[in-house]
C-alpha cells in the first residue's frame, strides 16, 4: 500500500539520507520533507530527488503547529518520520535554549497536530481514527553513559541523560510515549548509535577529521580520546527505521546499532590511515594533490601528526553502546555495511564532494562530535 510520509528535518544529515533511501526503495510512495533549514539543514542533500514527482520540499518550523496540520491535511499524510532536532552536544552546552525549543516543544507541536488530524477530527465526525504512524527518531545518549565493562544499552535501560541535548531528547521520547498511552496515537521510537556517512555536517568528528586533513589543520581530540562510541553507517540506520515502520509493534522502542564500538582516538587514526592511502594511491595521487594542495601531512603519509589533544568537554559521557538484539530478533535487522566498508565509502565521498562541504566548512566548523 502506498505511503505518504512527512519527514521532519529531512534536509539534515540522517533525514536526507532517509528520504533518499525511501524513494529509492519505495518509488511509488510520496515523501514530503519539512525542514527549517537552520545551520545543519541543506537542500543540496536532496538534489538527487528534487525533481522526483513524488517528492515535495517545504521550508518551515515544526513548532508551527498550524503549518503541520495543514501539511498533514493537504498531503493526506499517514506516516510521520520525525528526525528534526538540534543534535550537537557542544552546542547544547553553550546554548541549550534551542534544544529545549526544537527537541521538546517541536515534538509536542507535531504530536498535537497528529492527534488532531488523525484522531480528534475523525472522531468528531463520527468516524474512526485515520490509519497512521508517528515514528520518532531518538538517540542512545538518553540512556546516559557506560563503563568499559557495563553491558550495552537495551530498550529496558533506565533513562539517565547527562547533557542538555540528551535531556531534551529524553523528554521528547517521553512525550511520544505519553501520547500513545494517553490518546492512542500509534507511535514507534528508535534509539540509534552514532551515525556516519555522506552529508554528515563538517563539525562532527569523522567529517571534521577528513576535512581538516585536507586543509592541513589540527585534528582536535577531546581529553585522551578514549571515549567509546558505537558507529552505524547512515544507510543502515535508514534500513532499520524502514523495518520498524513496516514491521515494528505499535508503542514499542527499538534500538538500532552498528555492533561496532571504537574509541575516538582509534577512529581518528583509521581516518588518517585511509587519507594517507588515498593521497599515495597511484590511481588518484596526482588528482588529489592538485585538488587539495594544502593536505601536506596526508601527502607525506603522516596525517596522524596533526592529532592534537584538547581539553575535554564538560560532562563528557565515556561510553555508549547499543544492544540491538530486540530489533534483530523481531524485525530481522542487521547492518549491511561493515565499519571497514562504510568508513572507506565515507572518506571517498568527502574526497569527491568538496563542493558540498567546503561552503559549510568555510562558515565555521571546528567542533567535535
Amino acid at each position: 500500500m502506498q505511503k505518504k510520509l512527512l519527514v521532519t528535518g529531512g534536509a539534515g544529515f540522517i533525514g536526507s539520507n532517509f528520504a533518499l533511501y525511501w524513494l529509492n526503495t519505495y518509488p511509488e510512495d510520496n515523501v514530503i520533507v519539512l525542514d527549517a533549514l537552520t545551520y545543519a539543514g541543506n537542500k543540496a542533500n536532496l538534489a538527487a530527488i528534487e525533481n522526483n514527482p513524488n517528492f515535495t520540499f517545504i521550508q518551515g518550523d515544526i513548532c508551527n503547529t498550524t503549518l503541520v496540520e495543514e501539511i498533514l491535511t493537504e498531503h493526506n499524510i499517514d506516516t510521520i518520520v520525525h528526525f528534526a532536532a538540534e543534535s550537537h552536544v557542544d552546542r547544547s552546552i553553550t546554548g541549550p535554549d534551542a534544544f529545549i525549543e526544537t527537541n521538546i516543544m517541536g515534538t509536542y507541536s507535531l504530536l498535537k497536530a497528529s492527534k488532531k488530524i488523525w484522531i480528534d477530527e475523525p472522531k468528531a465526525n463520527g468516524l474512526t481514527p485515520l490509519p497512521h504512524r508517528f515514528h520518532h527518531v531518538s538517540t542512545d545518549e538518553v540512556y546516559g553513559a557506560l563503563s568499559k565493562t557495563d553491558p550495552a544499552f537495551t530498550e529496558e535501560t533506565a533513562y539517565a541523560p547527562n547533557s542538555p541535548y540528551s535531556a531534551s531528547k529524553a523528554a521528547s521520547d517521553h512525550l511520544v510515549r505519553a501520547y500513545h498511552h494517553t490518546y492512542g496515537l500509534e507511535v514507534t521510537t528508535s534509539n540509534c548509535s552514532n551515525n556516519y556517512g555522506p552529508f554528515h555536517f563538517p563539525e562532527k568528528l569523522i567529517p571534521l577529521i577528513i576535512t581538516n586533513i585536507l586543509h592541513d589543520k589540527a585534528l582536535p581530540v577531546y581529553g585522551d580520546g578514549q571515549q567509546i562510541r558505537d558507529w552505524l553507517y547512515v544507510e543502515d540506520h535508514a534500513l532499520g527505521i524502514d523495518l520498524v515502520i513496516n514491521k515494528g509493534r505499535i508503542g514499542e522502542n527499538y534500538n538500532i546499532g552498528g555492533h561496532n564500538e571504537w574509541a575516538n582516538i582509534d577512529i581518528v587514526k583509521v581516518v588518517c590511515k585511509l587519507m594517507n592511502e588515498a593521497f599515495n594511491a597511484s590511481d588518484n595521487k596526482l588528482q588529489l594533490k592538485t585538488q587539495f594542495p594544502l593536505a601536506l601531512s596526508a601527502m607525506n603519509n603522516n596525517a596522524e601528526s596533526l592529532i592534537t589533544f584538547v581539553e575535554d568537554r564538560a560532562g563528557h559521557d565515556w561510553r555508549y553502546a547499543i544492544d540491538a538484539t530486540k530489533t534483530n530478533n523481531e524485525l530481522g535487522y542487521s547492518p549491511e555495511e561493515s565499519f571497514e566498508t562504510g568508513i572507506k565509502k565515507t572518506v571517498e565521498w568527502y574526497l569527491k564532494n568538496e563542493s558540498w562541504w567546503k561552503p559549510l566548512k568555510d562558515k565555521k566548523t571546528n567542533s567535535i562530535s
